[in-house]
C-alpha cells in the first residue's frame, strides 16, 4: 500500500504544473448561479475532461438553472461506488473575472470560486487520474456536480436528481470548501428563507389616521411571532434579517415586506417549521391587513448520523496513519448538498476540497498546496476503504 501511495504522491509532484493550469482555466470559465448558460458551459467542459478518463458522463437539465453533471467509472465492478460530489455554479456576477482573474500570490490561489468550489473539482478530476495511474480497478467511482446548489436548488429538481444518482453508493465526499484548521464538516443545519409581503391602506397619519391600516405595525407583530421559533437547544433559529416598509413620516404604510432566514439541525424540524411559518403569516393581527408568504429557498439539513461518524473517524485514523495532517471535526451553520446525499442514506462527509477563507467574498483565497495534499489524502481513503474500518 505504502508504494501505491508513494507513486501517486510521484505522479501528483509530477502534474502540479497541469495541475495549477487546469485550476486556472476552470476558474476562469464563469458560473454564476443565476447564468444558467455559464453555467452549462462548464458543465460541457468538465465532461470532455472526465470522459477523457474513462468516466460515463451525463448532464442532466435541471431548469431553469444550469444542468448538474453525472458520470461514473467502472461501472462493471462489483462493489458498492465511491461518490466525489459538489457544485459547478459560484456567487459570483458574470464578468467578475474581467476584474479579478485567477492569481496566485504567496502561495494563495484566487479568483471567483477558486475555493467555493471549482477547487473541489479540481480534487477530484485528478484524484481519479491519480487512481488510474496506479491501475485502480476495485470500485466504481462516481461524480456528481450540480449547477445550482448556490441558490439551494430554487425551482429546479436538482436535489432529487442527486440523491437519485448516489442512492446505491458505499460513502461520499463533498468537495466544498476546506476548513482553514484542516476540520472535516460531519453536520450543517439546513435553510429556509422567506419574503413576507405585507398590505394595509395608506392614510394620512394627522388628518386620516381611522382610516389607514398599518402594514409596517402588522410586521412588527410578525416578527414578535417569528421571534418565538428560535429554539437554541433544539438548532433551530429564526431571524427577521430585513424589513422594509413606509415612504413619508406622516403617511401610514400601506405595504412591508419583510426577509426571513430561518436554520435547523434537524430533518424532522423542517416540516413544523414551514407550518409555522405559513400560520404567522395568514394571521392577521391588525384587522385589514393582508400577507403573501413566498419561500424562495430551501436546503434540507446534512445530519451527523452514526455512519458520518463512522466515516469520518475512518478518514482521520487513515490520514495520521499515513502520515497525513491531524484532522478535526466541526458542524456548521451554512448548507451544502451532503444533505441530500445523507438524506439518501450514503454515509458523506464534507469540506472535502481545498483549503481556504473568505468564501462568496472578493477576498476569497485557496491555499495551493493543499490542492496537492487533498489529492494524495483522498486517494489513500479511496485504496483503504475495504479494510475493517469502513465496510
Amino acid at each position: 500500500m505504502e508504494n501505491l501511495l508513494k507513486e501517486i504522491n510521484s505522479f501528483i509532484s509530477s502534474q502540479k504544473d497541469e495541475i495549477i493550469s487546469f485550476w486556472e482555466y476552470l476558474v476562469n470559465i464563469e458560473s454564476f448561479t443565476k447564468d444558467p448558460e455559464g453555467v452549462e458551459n462548464v458543465a460541457n467542459f468538465l465532461k470532455k475532461v472526465f470522459e477523457k478518463e474513462g468516466m460515463k458522463c451525463e448532464i442532466v437539465p435541471t431548469t431553469p438553472n444550469g444542468p448538474t453533471l453525472t458520470g461514473i467509472i467502472g461501472e462493471n465492478r462489483n462493489k458498492k461506488p465511491i461518490v466525489f460530489s459538489g457544485h459547478m455554479d459560484t456567487v459570483f456576477k458574470t464578468g467578475t473575472i474581467k476584474e479579478r482573474p485567477f492569481k496566485i500570490v504567496d502561495g494563495k490561489a484566487y479568483g471567483p470560486g477558486v475555493l467555493d468550489m471549482k477547487g473541489g473539482i479540481v480534487i477530484a478530476l485528478y484524484t481519479i487520474k491519480a487512481l488510474n495511474h496506479i491501475g485502480y480497478d476495485n470500485r466504481p467511482i462516481k461524480i456528481a456536480f450540480c449547477g445550482d446548489e448556490e441558490q439551494g436548488h430554487f425551482m429546479s429538481n436538482a436535489g432529487d436528481v442527486l440523491s437519485e444518482y448516489v442512492k446505491d453508493a458505499l460513502c461520499c465526499f463533498n468537495m466544498e470548501t476546506g476548513l482553514i484548521d484542516n476540520s472535516i464538516c460531519i453536520g450543517r443545519k439546513g435553510r429556509i428563507g422567506c419574503d413576507l409581503e405585507i398590505r394595509g391602506a395608506s392614510s394620512h397619519a394627522g388628518n386620516d389616521f381611522a382610516s389607514g391600516v398599518n402594514a409596517v405595525e402588522e410586521a412588527a407583530f410578525k416578527i414578535l411571532e417569528f421571534r418565538k421559533l428560535t429554539d437554541i437547544e433544539n438548532g433551530t433559529t429564526c431571524a427577521t434579517t430585513v424589513v422594509n416598509g413606509g415612504k413619508i413620516v406622516n403617511s401610514i404604510p400601506n405595504k412591508c415586506k419583510l426577509s426571513l432566514d430561518l436554520r435547523f439541525e434537524k430533518v424532522s424540524e423542517v416540516y413544523k417549521i414551514k407550518e409555522q411559518i405559513k400560520n404567522i403569516a395568514s394571521k392577521s393581527y391588525i384587522q385589514g391587513t393582508t400577507t403573501s408568504l413566498i419561500l424562495n429557498g430551501e436546503m434540507m439539513p446534512y445530519e451527523t448520523t452514526d455512519d458520518v461518524l463512522k466515516l469520518y473517524n475512518f478518514v482521520k485514523a487513515i490520514s495520521s496513519k499515513f502520515g497525513f495532517k491531524d484532522i478535526g471535526s466541526k458542524v456548521l451553520g451554512g448548507s451544502s448538498d451532503a444533505s441530500y446525499i445523507t438524506i439518501a442514506g450514503v454515509p458523506t462527509l464534507c469540506s472535502c476540497g481545498v483549503l481556504g477563507e473568505w468564501n462568496h467574498t472578493e477576498n476569497e483565497y485557496a491555499i495551493v498546496d493543499t490542492l496537492f495534499d487533498r489529492i494524495n489524502l483522498w486517494s489513500a481513503v479511496i485504496l483503504n476503504i475495504d479494510e475493517e474500518v469502513f465496510k
